[in-house]
């Protein structure tokens, strides 16, 4: 045979074996893709609008009243500032700007019926499927205002004052002194807080609500599993401002919102994460991603005028691996042992200092060493209601857990990886769950498996 003829068979069988190897890396790279749903179809905004004016028809026609007559109230007042609105107003008007140089919104007890009142600066169509609507003068509005009250003559007037949390103290100092001046002494003394009924009217969830909620959770998993794949990471190259910047444009390219940036952390063997407060920093937008890095995102978006929180995991793998490290993949076995516990104990009626309690008294039998900090979800990332958390004095430890309300499962655990020299890592999960009869269940599966970047 001819050294030339050899060659070219030998070139020839390289090409096959080479592409053959290519092949293999495209399948199992196309394997890990699979895993990764694909996005959700979006109500468009008109329709997104017919269905939350069905659900604000519902809170404010069968569910507000029952809340004031509980609370003690008579009257609720909700003032809105033009450019200093309050966090309060969206979630009681249809999904429209409201941009009055100071809008008010009244909501009287008549006995067994609830009386609405939007006394506006500009008119608005859909206002008036759920309001009487009063357009006055800016000079006659005080009049229509203080003639509503004084025809109560009520014991009570909740304002949203007094609350330790933004959501209940949105009335400006301005605003407290237009309701002082124009309804009198003799009313002001009946200023009450309406901080309980904001905490029971933002944590009861309706029904409809929930399939909604889902496709927002899993919208918020396809931008989280794809930022951790080869389709955004290339390692050695891509930053984390890169991860960061590129689910922010994908947010915006779907017509979403955000409540908060993304925080991406990194943990690296033989190098220390420096800790914020108690909890492991988040890494500077110029860090550049590597081989063997565990890699974290936390993030959130807004749909529907509801709010998501969730945490994942990536593993860059380095040259040769298939897998994650045996005892990372152990590591984040102890977040997932965390959380059986957590639902083992949480159910409704429960206060979440009960459930954080019990949780931690079996982490400690178990050998886990375990951080909760879980709060509500829904109307607000950060929402009102039973939080289970380590931090008692931020509210809500002595709320009770309610049927059909949402939590954001958020907590670690720290576990030595053998393979890292023992190093401590920090295994950081958060999914979003709602309370049914039996006890929490996810709107998504939870991550038991490393997102793998090759």
């Amino acid at each position: 045979m001819q050294p030339t003829h050899s060659f070219r068979i030998f070139g020839i069988a390289l090409f096959i074996f080479l592409s053959l190897l290519s092949v293999q890396d495209i399948a199992a790279q196309n394997r890990s893709d699979e895993k990764i749903p694909p996005m959700p179809k979006l109500l468009s905004q008109r329709d997104q609008m017919d269905v939350r004016e069905a659900w604000l028809k519902k809170r404010l026609v069968t569910m507000l009243l029952p809340m004031m007559k509980k609370n003690g109230i008579d009257i609720w007042i909700v003032v809105n500032e033009e450019f200093h609105s309050d966090p309060v107003t969206e979630h009681i008007v249809p999904p429209i700007p409201i941009v009055g140089r100071r809008d008010l919104f009244v909501f009287i007890d008549r006995g067994g019926k609830l009386e609405r009142f939007a006394v506006v600066r500009y008119l608005e169509e859909r206002l008036k499927n759920h309001y009487t609507v009063l357009n006055p003068p800016r000079t006659e509005m005080p009049a229509a205002l203080k003639k509503l009250i004084d025809g109560r003559n009520p014991k009570t007037i909740a304002l949203n004052i007094g609350g330790n949390r933004g959501q209940q103290s949105g009335l400006t100092y301005d605003g407290y002194k237009f309701l002082a001046e124009t309804l009198g002494a003799d009313n002001e003394k009946k200023f009450v807080s309406a901080a309980n009924l904001l905490t029971e009217f933002f944590d009861a969830r309706l029904p409809e609500e929930l399939e909604h909620y889902r496709t927002a959770v899993l919208a918020t998993d396809v931008i989280t599993r794809r930022a951790f794949s080869n389709e955004v990471i290339t390692p050695g190259k891509t930053t984390v401002g890169d991860v960061r910047w590129w689910m922010m444009q994908q947010v915006n390219n779907l017509g979403l919102g955000i409540w908060f940036q993304p925080d991406l952390r990194v943990q690296r063997q033989a190098k220390s994460t420096g800790t914020t407060q108690q909890f492991l920093s988040t890494a500077d937008e110029n860090v550049v991603l590597e081989r063997g890095d565990l890699i974290h995102v936390d993030f959130g978006l807004n749909y529907m005028g509801l709010s998501t929180d969730w945490q994942k995991h990536g593993y860059i793998l380095n040259k040769g691996e298939k897998d994650a490290p045996a005892g990372l993949k152990a590591a984040l076995k102890n977040t997932n042992r965390l959380q059986d516990i957590l639902f083992s104990f949480a159910r409704a009626g429960m206060t979440g200092a009960e459930v954080y309690d019990q949780t931690m008294a079996e982490c400690k039998k178990q050998g886990i060493d375990a951080m909760i900090y879980s709060h509500p979800i829904g109307a607000h990332g950060h929402g009102l209601g039973a939080s289970i958390d380590f931090r008692r004095a931020i509210g809500g430890a002595e709320e009770r857990l309610r049927l059909g309300s949402y939590t954001s499962i958020e907590l670690n655990t720290s576990t030595n990886v053998p393979e890292w020299n023992n190093q401590r890592v920090t295994i950081m999960g958060e999914d979003d769950a709602y309370m049914t009869e039996s006890g929490y269940k996810f709107f998504r599966p939870r991550q038991t498996e490393f997102y793998l970047i090759r």
